[in-house]
């Protein structure tokens, strides 16, 4: 049998039509027990056969070990077993005088890669809270945390903004934060980090997330009267992790916001589908396909818990591409992570992230072109790492010597280098502020 008749022939409309008529991942008590058990017969046996139309339409492109490794055991009661491996987010000198360089951290600097380590530590802020987006007819709260060091001087402002992934958060920035902001300088500096419409701790109504959309929640919340960024017109720096810092770097150029410097830590600009399967029509029908059973009731929620809202998966993610040292992957952080996968509404971010929608350039020459359009505007740091997947390390590599760049390092970690070396990402990005907001007399 053909892909396409495969695709035409396993999906049962019915069966999707019945699905959508209940509420999303819930089998409420107000079922009555027969009409629980034929759901959940029906639903059993609809998820069955939607994981194997993917599986077996993915499996007809490319070969099964690049994106997804799956095994399916589908017994004579309808039971299976699924063993997968989920690839995710692939989960800053005066401006008037801007010199490119690129410097590579190594261990003669003066942070020692083995204290530079994540360490499961409290990082207390100063404060948190909620700030209402009004996007469209939704009013979302926004979690933020403020983090800040008790001075009589002004401080000047920095936003953190964490990696877009299923399980992105701003615990992600927070030793980063408490680092930077407790160093005496002859500048001051607060930190604000927050959380994503949709991810982490932020509400997550069911929209329609694409990278015009998380574009505008960083324009509006930059530019808002009532912003806990609480910045001046030439007082914010920005630093953003993978599709954060692009998403930044888009918005600047656009001459939306108006940083005074930014620092893309790891970027990134492909989704983990596309950057491995392209963009051409027909992936993009399957995407479509992908996305929408995630989002679908019933079925969706039962496939997100299965393929993402576990714990092995989040472990094994994060021990083969988004840490580089698989030992500093702790009980703790995948008990964090996993925790946020259980928030209402936690699917529909990640599957536009998955599938594309949230990709702010289609190709490695916008993204350059991006960071090119800034070129002598704003100091701009790059800080790639060592041991990111081979895909996203190529398109940071691209950003060496790349006009716009006035500084490029490298970091020990993987795509999520804040928060497994957070003392290197730290000292490397305080320098950067030194040379940009101190110079030398």
């Amino acid at each position: 049998m053909t892909c396409k008749s495969v695709y035409l022939t396993k999906l049962n409309k019915s069966a999707l039509t019945h699905l959508s008529s209940f509420k999303d991942g819930s089998l409420t008590s107000e079922f009555n027990p027969l009409k629980r058990f034929w759901f959940q017969v029906e639903t059993r046996f609809l998820l069955n056969r939607v994981v194997l139309i993917i599986y077996t339409h993915l499996h007809c492109i490319v070969s099964l070990s690049m994106a997804f490794s799956a095994t399916f055991s589908i017994s004579s009661s309808s039971s299976f077993t699924l063993s997968r491996k989920i690839y995710r987010p692939f989960l800053s000198q005066n401006v008037h005088s801007l010199k490119p360089t690129s410097l590579k951290a190594s261990s003669s600097t003066s942070v020692d890669y083995s204290t530079a380590s994540v360490v499961e530590k409290q990082s207390t802020p100063s404060k948190t809270g909620n700030w209402q987006w009004k996007f469209k007819e939704n009013s979302i709260n926004i979690y933020y945390e403020k983090h800040e060091r008790e001075s009589p001087d002004p401080s000047k402002n920095i936003l953190m903004i964490p990696t877009i992934s299923d399980v992105s958060t701003v615990e992600e920035w927070r030793l980063v934060a408490q680092d930077i902001v407790q160093r005496v300088g002859k500048v001051n500096w607060r930190a604000t980090i927050v959380d994503w419409p949709g991810l982490g701790y932020s509400d997550r109504p069911k929209m329609d997330y694409n990278a015009d959309v998380m574009e505008k929640f960083v324009v509006d919340l930059i530019n808002a009267p009532d912003s806990p960024v609480s910045s001046s017109e030439s007082d914010l720096v920005i630093f953003g992790g993978g599709h954060a810092a692009t998403l930044t770097v888009r918005a600047a150029k656009k001459n939306l916001v108006k940083p005074t410097a930014i620092a893309a830590v790891a970027p990134t600009w492909a989704g983990p589908l596309p950057i491995v399967f392209g963009r051409d029509s027909s992936m993009e029908t399957r995407y479509g396909l992908l996305r929408g059973t995630l989002r679908a009731p019933g079925v969706g929620w039962m496939m997100y818990n299965m393929l993402v809202s576990n714990e092995k998966a989040i472990q094994s993610q994060y021990k083969s591409h988004v840490y580089a040292n698989p030992d500093n992957v702790t009980p703790g952080i995948v008990e964090s992570r996993y925790t946020l996968t259980k928030r209402k509404g936690a699917r529909y971010v990640p599957a536009a992230f998955l599938t594309g929608l949230l990709d702010p350039v289609n190709s490695r020459e916008e993204f350059l072109q991006l960071f090119a359009d800034l070129e002598g505007k704003l100091p701009l740091l790059v800080v790639s790492t060592e041991g990111s997947p081979r895909r996203s390390k190529a398109e940071m590599e691209a950003l060496k010597g790349a006009k716009g760049v006035t500084k490029f390092v490298e970091v020990p970690g993987a795509l999520l280098p804040q928060e497994e070396y957070p003392a290197m990402v730290a000292q490397e990005l305080y320098q950067f502020l030194q040379q940009t907001f101190e110079p030398s007399d």
